[in-house]
C-alpha cells in the first residue's frame, strides 16, 4: 500500500464523546483514536463533544496517535459534526452507514469545503468510509475508489450483522464471507482494510479474532474497548518467529536461484516467487513497525 499515511496503522480505535479525554491516546496505544459522535455520543451530548474536538485531537496528535473523527451521516447531524470538528483539523474522517460512492463525494465536498473555511490545506483530510449494510458491502471497491481522499474503508460488524438477519456471534461465522470480501475489494481499490470491532470482553476471543483478520491478510483491526488496542498491535506485527521463517524462506530462494533453480522445496512447502514476495512484504513491514510500540 505505498503511499498510504497510514498503512502501519494497526489500532483503530472509537471512544465516544463522554468517554473521550486527552489522555486517551497515551493510556491505550492505539495507533489512531477516533473521536465518535455517532452511536457512542447521544445527541444532547453532541454540542458538547464537538466543542471539546479540536483540544482532544491535539491531544491525541501529541501522544503520537492519528486523530480521527466519525461523523454523523450528512443527512443527519454530519454537517454540524464537521463544522465544529475541522477547527481540530482531524487527520481522519469516518462517516459511518455509507449507502455507496454518492456518499462518499458528498462527505469529500463537505469536508473540502470546511477545509477551506478554516484555512487547512486542501485535501490534507483523509476519509475512511464505514461500509455496514449487504448492499453497501457489494460496492466496496467503488466506494473505496469513490474520492482520491478515501485512505481506507472500515467493516463494522454489529449494523452489518442486523441487516443480514444473523444472530452476532463471538466467532464471527456469520459475516466470515462479508470479512473476506470486504478485504479483496480495499485491496482491488488500493484502500486499507480495517477489520470490525471485537465487541466481547472475551481475551482469547479477541486474540483468535484477530488472527482470523491477519489470515486473511488485514492489516489493521479497530476496537471499541481502549484495553483492546494493545493486543491487536501486538497481533499485527510480524512476530520474531515470522520475522525468522521470512528471512529463512527468501535466504533458501536466493540460494535456489544462485544455482540457476526457479523454485525450491522448503519443508515441504514448494517456495516459488509469490511466496517470497510475501515473505518479502511481512519482513518489510516487520522493518517499518520496529520500535514503534
Amino acid at each position: 500500500m505505498t503511499g498510504n499515511p497510514f498503512s502501519l496503522c494497526r489500532s483503530w480505535l472509537f471512544v465516544g464523546g463522554p468517554d473521550a479525554r486527552a489522555e486517551t491516546a497515551a493510556e491505550s496505544g492505539a495507533d489512531v483514536v477516533i473521536l465518535e459522535l455517532e452511536d457512542f455520543t447521544p445527541p444532547g451530548g453532541r454540542p458538547a463533544a464537538r466543542a471539546a474536538a479540536p483540544a482532544l485531537l491535539a491531544a491525541w496528535r501529541a501522544a503520537g496517535a492519528v486523530s480521527a473523527v466519525r461523523v454523523n451521516p450528512l443527512a443527519g447531524d454530519g454537517r454540524d459534526d464537521l463544522a465544529a470538528v475541522m477547527a481540530g483539523a482531524p487527520e481522519v474522517v469516518m462517516l459511518p452507514k455509507v449507502a455507496g460512492p454518492a456518499d462518499v463525494a458528498a462527505l469529500a465536498e463537505a469536508v473540502g469545503a470546511e477545509e477551506r473555511r478554516h484555512g487547512l490545506a486542501a485535501g490534507s483530510t483523509r476519509l475512511v468510509p464505514n461500509v455496514e449494510s449487504a448492499a453497501a458491502l457489494f460496492q466496496t471497491r467503488e466506494i473505496a475508489g469513490a474520492d482520491p481522499r478515501v485512505a481506507g474503508c472500515l467493516l463494522a460488524s454489529e449494523d452489518l450483522t442486523a441487516d443480514l438477519g444473523a444472530p452476532r456471534s463471538r466467532e464471527g461465522g456469520e459475516i466470515a464471507f462479508a470479512r473476506a470480501f470486504f478485504h479483496a475489494a480495499c485491496v482491488a481499490a488500493g484502500a486499507l482494510s480495517i477489520d470490525y470491532p471485537y465487541t466481547f470482553a472475551d481475551e482469547a476471543g479477541l486474540a483468535a479474532s484477530c488472527a482470523g483478520a491477519r489470515a486473511l491478510g488485514f492489516h489493521a483491526k479497530s476496537a471499541v474497548a481502549p484495553a483492546h488496542a494493545g493486543p491487536i498491535n501486538a497481533a499485527f506485527t510480524p512476530s520474531a518467529g515470522e520475522v525468522a521463517a521470512a528471512e529463512r524462506l527468501v535466504a533458501a530462494f536466493e540460494a535456489a536461484r544462485a544455482a540457476g533453480r526457479d523454485r525450491v522445496l522448503l519443508d515441504g512447502h514448494l517456495v516459488e516467487v509469490p511466496s517470497v514476495r510475501n515473505a518479502e512484504a511481512l519482513l518489510s513491514r516487520a522493518s517499518a513497525l520496529a520500535g514503534r510500540d
